[in-house]
């Protein structure tokens, strides 16, 4: 049985965020990565975009570490060079009684240490944006986008230049807490043995976790999985910022955002599904995004929306649910020495990443 110092289970921006501040802070780290390559689901089937904070409930760790994150992915962005654009969002309101959605989302970004929001009227945003239709916008001008690919890859390099490893094709069976240490089994029967673990494995985290022999099944929440379809725009977008709805319940609805080409895409919707895999664009499903898309940008030529890819979410809260914060779970919360899960890691992050990384490195040098 070989012995490692720090094992991250997943290879998604997340994980490997986690891993390289382990690495720069000095400890050997070892990612086991399931698939053939590196952040193959959620990190890379979503948005693209870099959050300001504003929605999240004040004193979360969602709205911490999205704030803290913002600013942190920008900087490292600019220092190497990855591909990103603070290009600035629009949240919409598109009837009169959503004004007031408006300004309890500045007033919660306010308490988050979002102060940079501006409220327009509708003068004021058709100036910027022409082909919008609303009675008023709230603009975020920290908002952005990133090549997300692009991310992962520096991190990895970051990684590896620190000297850590890389393993693909490489899924866990199982788990044993073995006093100070835990071992990990994989598939293919190989052991290792770790003093720290790190269970990042987005969608599977839950599942993986139920298969730590000794971790307490209370400590483990059910998995529910909210599938987002995007629809592709043909032609040229008329849009220079993002363009939001005021959110709904499991999302922050239909939205148009930008990638680094200026090519404009639709979503995500919310669709509950069973299977994680489940990541099939159901054509029909454009038709409910034109009514979504239609009152923000009533212009949207019948015809222009193309099925683009799906992602799934991976939450902690199911249908009809209020939303659950992130679950950053340590030693201190389930009595297992070395172990962090990181449960329902969904939006907001890609822009919490390196944040989120922030508190797992604290968490296991205080192990």
């Amino acid at each position: 049985m070989d012995d490692v110092d720090c094992v991250v289970v997943g290879a998604g921006v997340v994980g490997l965020a986690v891993a390289r501040a382990l690495a720069l802070a000095g400890r050997e780290v070892l990612v086991l990565e399931a698939c053939h390559a590196i952040g193959t689901q959620t990190s890379s089937r979503n948005s693209e975009v870099i959050h300001a904070g504003m929605y999240y409930t004040s004193g979360s760790l969602k709205a911490q570490l999205c704030v803290r994150g913002n600013a942190m992915l920008y900087d490292y962005c600019g220092l190497r060079g990855v591909a990103h654009r603070r290009c600035g969002k629009f949240i919409v309101a598109t009837t009169v009684d959503q004004l007031a959605q408006l300004h309890a989302i500045q007033a919660r970004a306010l308490a988050n240490g979002v102060n940079d929001l501006v409220l327009l009227d509708r003068d004021q945003a058709r100036a910027a944006e022409p082909a919008l239709q609303c009675v008023g916008a709230l603009h975020s001008p920290s908002t952005g986008i990133v090549d997300s690919h692009g991310l992962m890859l520096s991190l990895l390099a970051d990684l590896e230049h620190a000297g850590g490893t890389l393993a693909l094709n490489s899924p866990l069976a199982l788990a044993e807490i073995d006093g100070n240490a835990i071992e990990l089994v994989a598939d293919d029967g190989t052991r290792l043995r770790a003093a720290s673990v790190v269970n990042a494995a987005g969608l599977l985290a839950p599942a993986l976790a139920a298969r730590f022999a000794g971790l307490d099944a209370r400590h483990v929440p059910t998995a529910y999985f909210a599938k987002g379809n995007y629809f592709t725009l043909a032609g040229r977008s008329p849009f220079s910022h993002l363009i939001y709805p005021v959110p709904e319940a499991a999302g922050l609805g239909v939205h148009l955002t930008l990638d680094l080409g200026g090519q404009a895409r639709f979503g995500p919707d919310v669709q509950w599904v069973d299977n994680p895999d489940d990541t099939q664009v159901q054509p029909e499903r454009g038709d409910a995004f034109y009514a979504a898309v239609r009152k923000y940008w009533p212009a949207l030529p019948d015809g222009a929306l193309q099925p683009a890819y799906a992602g799934i979410r991976p939450k902690i809260s199911g249908p009809g649910d209020p939303a659950r914060d992130f679950c950053i779970q340590g030693p201190q919360d389930h009595g297992v020495a070395g172990l962090v899960n990181l449960f329902g890691i969904e939006s907001p992050g890609l822009t919490s990443c390196l944040a989120i990384a922030e508190v797992v490195t604290e968490m296991l040098s205080n192990k």
